[in-house]
């Protein structure tokens, strides 16, 4: 019933993470003026959707639980839609957030971006900072959620049923197709405090999901404990919580740098001892030989590598 549709929405003005800018065009202006004077409401909002809205009220919220593990040790919670829900969750995606403008620090869910653009920001610097926000996706409350679809525009109605659609007991289930934009949008403002922080500490800021990223071209005790401590009221400030102990990471240049799984020492690239993996296990199934990997398996890291290789030096 809820196919994907096109990425660009279709009909009346796009729905923006700013407002427009326009080049001296006064209707325009005026037109902009009135719809966030005006808003849009549910027939609106199934309009854009492309579905009735008795469909687009009716529509159950269902989610399967299950656990995935995490690259570091533990588990993950996983919230997987049902696939009538997911179907619309995707429309939403597509036709009303693809347009909207994250902050520039954002890697993570973002065009045109990866692992590479963010770990390459940080490549030769003097000390590397990494932080990791606690639950970061149901950290994310429904409450911000609403205020930042009715800050675009939507009424009352049709932004509490978006926010019904995207968000999963207070928060934003991790696991829905919608959940990594919306917490990039609705977290404009703490990217740009954060950002403003590390300028003012002579730094460099990115974050990837829930991880966050800092660089110093010099290593001075001062500005690193700045940074941590300013990092952490920001951030409570937004309703979130830091991994104080286990996922705080200060790395200088004698030590292995990692950023989102990449090493920054010198260039950006692959773990040595994770090459080393991968080049033993080519060579075994190029003989025929039993490995830990199998060659679909294989595909992807390969992948991985090829993307390493043309994103590294900004290409």
């Amino acid at each position: 019933m809820f196919d994907a549709g096109p990425a660009a929405v279709k009909g009346g003005e796009p729905l923006t993470g700013q407002r427009p800018r326009f080049a001296g065009s006064s209707a325009s202006t005026m037109a902009l003026s009135r719809f966030f004077r005006r808003g849009y409401d549910l027939d609106e909002l199934a309009r854009r959707l492309g579905v009735l809205r008795a469909d687009l009220e009716g529509v159950e919220r269902r989610y399967h639980a299950f656990e995935v593990r995490k690259r570091g040790g533990g588990t993950r919670k996983i919230f997987a839609p049902d696939a009538t829900l997911k179907a619309l969750q995707r429309r939403i995606l597509r036709r009303l957030l693809a347009l909207l403008v994250s902050h520039d620090a954002v890697h993570g869910f973002e065009t045109g971006r990866s692992i590479v653009t963010n770990a390459r920001v940080h490549a030769g610097r003097a000390v590397v900072i990494r932080l990791d926000i606690r639950q970061f996706f149901p950290s994310t409350t429904a409450d911000r959620i609403e205020r930042l679809f009715r800050h675009l525009g939507w009424k009352r109605e049709a932004a509490h049923r978006l926010t019904e659609l995207c968000t999963w007991s207070d928060g934003l289930p991790p696991g829905a197709p919608t959940s990594p934009r919306l917490a990039n949008l609705v977290n404009y403002r703490m990217d740009t405090r954060l950002a403003g922080l590390a300028s003012s500490l002579g730094a460099i800021y990115t974050r990837y999901a829930d991880d966050l990223t800092f660089s110093l071209e010099r290593d001075e005790p001062r500005r690193v404990g700045g940074l941590i401590g300013g990092t952490d009221a920001i951030v409570a400030d937004h309703g979130y919580r830091l991994h104080r102990r286990r996922k705080l990471h200060i790395r200088r240049q004698h030590q292995q740098q990692l950023v989102t799984g990449l090493v920054v020492n010198g260039g950006v690239n692959l773990p040595r001892v994770t090459r080393r993996r991968l080049r033993a296990i080519d060579h075994a199934l190029a003989l025929g030989r039993g490995a830990t990997l199998n060659a679909e398996q294989m595909e992807g890291w390969h992948a991985l590598l090829a993307m390493v290789e043309q994103q590294r030096d900004g290409s």
